[in-house]
């Protein structure tokens, strides 16, 4: 994997969606904030499906 995801923290509203989607990758910080905790967890196909289903848009590429 070439690209990894990260969340920007200061935007999330803690909907879970992330996790979800893509439970290998995202969990909630003991702030309830999504977090990457495995960038190679799942495939980018499925990294990208949490991204494009974020509501406030706060999951990207590095």
């Amino acid at each position: 994997m070439t690209r990894k995801p990260y969340v920007d923290q200061d935007v999330c509203i803690s909907c879970g969606l992330c996790v979800e989607t893509a439970p290998e990758v995202f969990r909630m910080n003991e702030d309830n904030l999504a977090e990457v905790y495995d960038p190679a967890g799942a495939p980018e196909l499925q990294i990208q499906e949490a991204i494009d289903n974020c509501p406030v848009n706060c999951i990207h590429w590095e």
